[in-house]
């Protein structure tokens, strides 16, 4: 049976002597994509722990903190559902005793900055000083992330290396719909017209991949061609679409290596992100 702890020192004391622990930390209104890192980190560890928590230092003063979906009941419930040891389910005050914002902050410089860093500027910030906390708190541990936050995953990487945790940071795979729209707790939000819209965003970087795959090498062309998919579409409203190095997240001109394919668009009151991975291979 699941057990929830409210207090960071309960959750801790839960873990002390596990052999091995795999973490998810989530902000809750769980779908099938938190379900595979919740089975990905009770197929490979002693003990299976997550933690549901809405970050207030993530959400710019124009973003939907409030508004944020939230079901702690059925969020348990696949907890329970994934055999899952502990849930962290702390209250704001006992995340951040002294109030938000918080006088210390981890940054990681250069990967933070494009894309998501653009358009909210203080967005990674704040996931990287809970995510800290979340590591400091957990001790030794595998904490798993998903693929469909690509940038928030190169971000959690490195802070996790330039900091020293105890932690392997591990990526799985996105899950998906049928017509390839990333699942996304933020899907809620979509009206029918805006989710038959919203695929374009895969499509677009697809058509991205594509092109790579074909022989293009310059960016500015790749970058063309995932904006002809879905700059036609009525209900979109890109922010980028983007081709950059799959590790540092920088722009190559020309194209080589391992690269990311990144995308935001908004749809109604929905902003969604995707992204996906293209190789060239070294020449021979």
């Amino acid at each position: 049976m699941t057990e929830v702890h409210e207090t960071i020192a309960s959750f801790r004391a839960a873990l002390a002597g596990a052999a091995s622990v795999g973490f998810v930390p989530t902000m809750g209104y769980l779908h099938e994509g938190h379900r595979s890192l919740l089975d990905a980190a009770r197929a490979a560890n002693d003990v299976a722990v997550a933690s549901i928590f809405v970050n207030p230092l993530q959400f710019g003063p124009t973003e939907d903190l409030a508004a944020y979906p939230r079901d702690l009941d059925r969020d348990l419930a696949m907890c329970e559902a994934a055999r899952i040891d502990h849930v962290l389910h702390p209250s704001v005050e006992e995340m951040y005793p002294f109030g938000t914002p918080t006088l210390t902050t981890v940054t990681v410089a250069s990967i933070s900055a494009p894309m998501e860093g653009t358009s909210r500027p203080t967005h990674f910030a704040g996931v990287a000083t809970v995510v800290a906390k979340l590591f400091a708190i957990a001790g030794p541990c595998r904490a798993y992330f998903g693929e469909k936050d690509w940038q928030q995953l190169a971000v959690v990487r490195r802070m996790a290396a330039d900091l020293s945790f105890p932690v392997e940071v591990v990526g799985c795979p996105t899950v998906r719909e049928a017509d390839g729209l990333a699942l996304s707790s933020r899907n809620v939000y979509l009206t029918p017209l805006q989710r038959a819209a919203a695929s374009s965003l895969n499509r677009a970087l697809r058509a991205g991949v594509a092109a790579v795959e074909s022989g293009e090498r310059d960016p500015a062309k790749v970058r063309a061609a995932m904006h002809a998919v879905i700059d036609g579409v009525p209900e979109a409203e890109v922010d980028y679409l983007e081709v950059v190095a799959a590790d540092t997240l920088e722009r190559l001109d020309p194209l080589a290596g391992t690269l990311r394919l990144l995308g935001a668009a908004r749809f109604g009151r929905a902003r969604l992100i995707d992204n996906e991975g293209a190789t060239i291979p070294a020449p021979t």
